[in-house]
């Protein structure tokens, strides 16, 4: 399984823990053309925080497509995003323990 590794803010990890957003965004520039375009992932680790024991999840990949976001979800009102559409939890992490999702 090829995992695709990202750090959000406490705002979004959370959101997306609990089920109520269901994709994140990345801008449309070079970086992310190359790291999203050039691979196929099969699932997202987010992280929050930088630290070694900052609690984390890995979650389902289902789709990556080009299009405008939800601006309550944090895209850019009005310009065009990569939008990572998210599925089911696969494992949580907290304080560095991991929890299979059932």
């Amino acid at each position: 399984m090829k995992i695709l590794h990202l750090t959000l803010k406490k705002k979004w990890f959370d959101m997306i823990r609990s089920g109520i957003k269901k994709e994140e965004y990345r801008e449309i520039k070079p970086y992310w053309r190359k790291r999203l375009l050039h691979s196929k992932f099969d699932a997202i680790h987010f992280r929050n925080g930088y630290g070694r024991a900052v609690p984390s999840f890995t979650i389902e990949l289902t789709g990556l497509y080009r299009s405008l976001g939800i601006v309550k979800w944090g895209a850019p009102e009005g310009e065009e995003v990569f939008i990572l559409r998210l599925g089911e939890i696969i494992t949580s992490h907290s304080s560095g323990t991991e929890h299979p999702v059932r």
